[in-house]
């Protein structure tokens, strides 16, 4: 598997959204708004129940190290279960798959993890980005990071234990860090 980057220019965040709403349709590009808000590894994103939402929380076991994950919805996420929910009144997954919809005995199931990695990379070799599903992932603690410079926060956020990989995962390199020296003269 290849290494994915962060998206590190919000017009691009938004170039990515439009690209992907335009190309794979409104669920695709749900699926990448609403990682970038809540910050979960795609398996748990893709997990994400209906039942999971309670208000504006979403609350589940990360299924990588099966640790609960409680987060706070912001206003953007809240408009996209509150959207998805209003169009899909009989959808138990937040992103359910449609392949099986006229099979009435197959039990539901999430949109499949290859079938978004596809599409984001997709977009990524579009706009000159390695992206894949980590990127949402790494966009919003890279995003973090550099409007708070609270390393701890993003680790917390990211459920990191480690300086070390947090920054490795968000991108900051040391030419980041070179820059950093240059530009804040004191």
């Amino acid at each position: 598997m290849s290494e994915v980057h962060a998206v590190k220019d919000l017009d691009t965040v938004r170039l990515v959204n439009h690209l992907l709403e335009r190309t794979y349709g409104q669920q695709i590009a749900d699926v990448w708004s609403l990682g970038l808000n809540l910050a979960l590894r795609i398996s748990d994103l893709l997990s994400i129940r209906f039942d999971n939402i309670q208000g504006d929380r979403v609350e589940l076991i990360e299924g990588k190290t099966g640790k609960r994950a409680t987060i706070k919805l912001n206003t953007k996420a809240i408009e996209i279960v509150e959207r998805r929910r209003r169009e899909n009144p009989e959808h138990v997954f937040l992103f359910q798959s449609h392949r099986n919809r006229w099979s009435l005995k197959k039990e539901p199931r999430p949109l499949s993890r290859r079938y978004i990695s596809r599409a984001i990379s997709m977009i990524g070799e579009e706009v000159g980005i390695a992206l894949g599903t980590h990127s949402m992932r790494k966009t919003r603690g890279y995003h973090l990071y550099k409007s708070t410079n609270d390393l701890a926060r993003v680790m917390k956020m990211l459920r990191h234990s480690s300086e070390a990989v947090t920054l490795r995962y968000i991108g900051i390199t040391q030419e980041d860090v070179d820059r950093d020296f240059v530009e804040l003269e004191l």
